[in-house]
């Protein structure tokens, strides 16, 4: 599946993936984050942080009646406030959106999947 834009030049196809890898790489650029989980838990095996070729794994992109949703499986650092973190992360994700492929998202959710400690 993918978002398709009309232009005065022609169609756009953009694949779901490639949105994925920019959200994800402008989550990731966010203090107060370790990495990306997978959405898939159970599947995939314990909260693994996602490096930065798997990022779709960790991003689900829907389309529902016009609309465009972002969800995000995130991994925070430990001592950081997690709401902010959370509202960093939609702030910037939907700003990197509109500035590199001119869409704009009407929800991004931010799903916390773990905690952890880093080194200082």
């Amino acid at each position: 599946m993918s978002i398709e834009m009309k232009t005065k030049y022609g169609q756009i196809d953009i694949s779901n993936e490639t949105i994925a890898t920019i959200a994800g790489g402008a989550a990731i650029d966010c203090y107060g984050i370790v990495g990306m989980a997978s959405r898939n838990q159970i599947r995939d095996g314990l909260t693994e942080i996602l490096r930065r070729d798997n990022f779709s794994r960790g991003v689900v992109i829907r389309q529902e009646e016009g609309a465009f949703h972002i969800d995000m499986y995130i991994i925070v650092s430990y001592g950081t406030k997690i709401s902010e973190v959370a509202y960093n992360v939609q702030s910037k994700v939907k700003y990197t959106l509109k500035k590199m492929i001119g869409l704009s998202a009407d929800t991004v959710n931010i799903f916390v999947h773990g905690v952890r400690v880093t080194n200082p």
